[in-house]
């Protein structure tokens, strides 16, 4: 992707099955569960790469041992410093102990963070927060060890003041108003009493206060707590929580905007946020990963006992489209042929816009996501060629000289690697002022790959702001002296705020926005445009429920070819020398391409949940009364 979006984030759980001592004799350490870890987390890495967290607990142990560890980093390679913190203490603990080498059971005493309960989270920075504070997992501490809550999560909930606001009512004080810590709270407030209430039957029922520890691990069901935390949470969510005594759990939101993936055997059960993360990782097939259906928990007891309950009643399906398109990893295999439909599907309005002159244009993408949906547009252009090659030979018939059907088979797509990304400049955290400067050196090109009077057709997987098509590509394609750039997207126009996970968070960034703007302008109807503003405006006191996306009718009066059109013109430099189009994919082709991940409401405005369309109005507010700050 040309523009640098973050996203949040990546979870993963595991839970041994066996005691330490099976995997020691089986795969030679007892190490198994913390390697394994390292290995879930750097499969996961694209979902974050700004912090990295991992906690462990261990089961069974003496009471005064320590059984929670956890640990968490904001360096420059947050997952591989987490586990050299973590392998510097264990060898460090080999080293001063060598009666630990071979015996498990004193490992486990003795050495942090080997445990039977893992916990990995990988995360991007949002709201201009990336402090260690900030970083998942999060701990809610309790000297009564079921009372004890590690939580890390996927998500973003749209209406955390809320949730705030019902955790004040309950007589709590919150920290702070993030939703991690809210939605820690809201499960940490019916997980204590859960706890209480089964404290009291227990022991009504004659049991000593230290034996009702283990029968309350027994009877206590985390389904039903889960049902109360989650009554009001609107967001997409894939949040992963550890319970001090070991249970554990991952809950998925009801419209199942957030991924979730898990895989059981004899010998662990682990859920992911990617499903190649798990297939390679522990070498299963595709068939063997099953995907977390939406409202429902993934929960596992600590005596390893594993179900799914339903916890929210679900909703529509959208899931989301944006994680197939770009987020998500590009091995897995269903969303492989996704990107490479994306990239089939949008080549009609490629062929019609360089006029059916194969001949003379050349094909190309932006490094390094988009590759996957070249190839998709590229084997449509041969299926193109070689529809037209049939043609050309019948209708000469027997009559077919070789040197005409050498020449004739002799045409194919021109495909070079045109961009280079020359340098990993993470130039979204750079101060605007300085920010220009490093954008146009983020990509370089191949010299001599296009030939003068050429057309240029380069495919990215979405173009959201533009600002690095502006302000570096298409000046260094300009030099290649290309007679048409045509900039292709393979996601359709990105027009509304997401609120569940992207950072794409205020209209005026969107390129599609700004079109849009200068549309209304051109056409003398920013009466509409303060007409929204009002409507939005008499909807800030609804309840969620009853509020309409008003923001729809700022972009109804236009084509999606008038749009694409002015953003063409918007992000062409003064001095460029080609004629510059922007094609952005169609919804319809979009849903044709991902049927099973409908999530569309950057594109379309038809957000999932009640909560999206107060906040895509707040962000309109925002823009009108020229507040540069986040709508939710």
């Amino acid at each position: 992707m040309s523009d640098a979006i973050k996203h949040e984030c990546g979870i993963s759980v595991i839970r041994l099955l066996k005691p330490l001592e099976y995997y020691k004799d089986k795969y030679g350490s007892a190490f198994y569960g913390v390697n394994k870890m390292y290995l879930m987390m750097e499969k996961q890495h694209n979902r974050g790469q700004d912090g990295a967290g991992f906690a462990s607990i261990k089961l069974d142990v003496d009471a005064g041992q320590r059984y929670m560890s956890r640990v968490r980093s904001i360096a420059q390679q947050p997952i591989q410093d987490i586990f050299a913190q973590i392998t510097d203490r264990i060898n460090k603990e080999l080293k001063e102990h060598p009666e630990y080498e071979n015996d498990v059971a004193l490992q486990k005493k003795n050495i942090p963070y080997i445990g039977e309960l893992l916990l990995g989270h990988v995360r991007y920075g949002t709201f201009g927060k990336n402090s260690i504070e900030s970083v998942h997992p999060f701990l809610r501490q309790n000297n009564w060890m079921h009372r004890n809550l590690i939580v890390a999560g996927n998500f973003n909930m749209t209406n955390v003041h809320e949730l705030f606001d019902n955790l004040v009512q309950l007589g709590q004080h919150p920290k702070e108003m993030a939703d991690t810590v809210t939605v820690m709270e809201k499960i940490g407030h019916f997980l204590d009493d859960a706890v209480a209430k089964l404290y009291k039957q227990i022991k009504k029922e004659g049991y000593s206060k230290k034996e009702a520890t283990a029968i309350i691990a027994e009877r206590l069901k985390v389904s039903k707590i889960l049902k109360r935390a989650a009554k009001n949470f609107d967001g997409g969510y894939a949040m992963a929580g550890l319970i001090g005594h070991g249970d554990a759990f991952v809950l998925r939101d009801p419209a199942g905007i957030r991924p979730a993936y898990y895989y059981k055997d004899d010998e662990v059960v682990v859920v992911a946020s990617e499903r190649p993360a798990i297939q390679t990782v522990f070498n299963v097939a595709y068939e063997g990963v099953k995907e977390l259906d939406p409202g429902h928990a993934i929960i596992i007891k600590k005596n390893g006992s594993t179900d799914i309950k339903e916890i929210l009643a679900p909703t529509e399906r959208k899931a989301c489209s944006f994680e197939r398109i770009y987020f998500s990893r590009g091995s897995d295999k269903e969303i492989y042929q996704e990107r490479k439909e994306l990239g089939r599907l949008v080549f009609p309005q490629i062929i019609s816009e360089i006029d059916h002159d194969i001949k003379n244009t050349v094909f190309s993408y932006i490094p390094n996501t988009a590759e996957t949906s070249f190839f998709g547009m590229v084997k449509e252009a041969q299926n193109y060629l070689n529809k037209k090659k049939e043609e050309q030979i019948l209708s000469i018939g027997s009559k077919i000289t070789s040197e005409q059907l050498h020449e004739i088979l002799e045409i194919r797509p021109r495909i070079e690697k045109v961009a280079i990304k020359d340098a990993k400049l993470r130039t979204f955290i750079t101060q605007d002022d300085s920010r220009d400067d490093l954008v146009a050196h983020v990509y370089d090109i191949s010299y001599g790959s296009v030939e003068k009077g050429d057309n240029l057709v380069i495919i990215d997987d979405s173009i959201v702001r533009g600002t690095t098509l502006k302000k570096s590509i298409l000046r260094i394609l300009d030099r290649l002296s290309p007679k048409k750039i045509i900039v292709v997207s393979s996601a359709p126009q990105i027009r509304y705020p997401d609120c569940y996970g992207i950072d794409m968070a205020k209209l005026e960034d969107f390129i599609a926005f700004k079109a849009a703007l200068e549309l209304h302008k051109d056409n003398d109807s920013m009466r509409l445009v303060d007409d929204i503003y009002h409507k939005c405006v008499e909807q800030v006191q609804s309840k969620d429920k009853d509020v309409v996306n008003y923001v729809k009718e700022f972009y109804a009066p236009f084509t999606a070819d008038q749009i694409s059109k002015k953003i063409g013109e918007l992000l062409s430099p003064d001095d460029i020398r080609a004629e510059v189009r922007i094609i952005y994919q169609s919804i319809s082709s979009l849903h044709q391409a991902c049927p099973k991940n409908l999530g569309d409401w950057y594109f379309t405005g038809n957000y999932p949940t009640p909560g999206g369309n107060r906040v895509v109005n707040r962000a309109f507010i925002n823009f009108y009364e020229g507040k540069n700050q986040r709508a939710y």
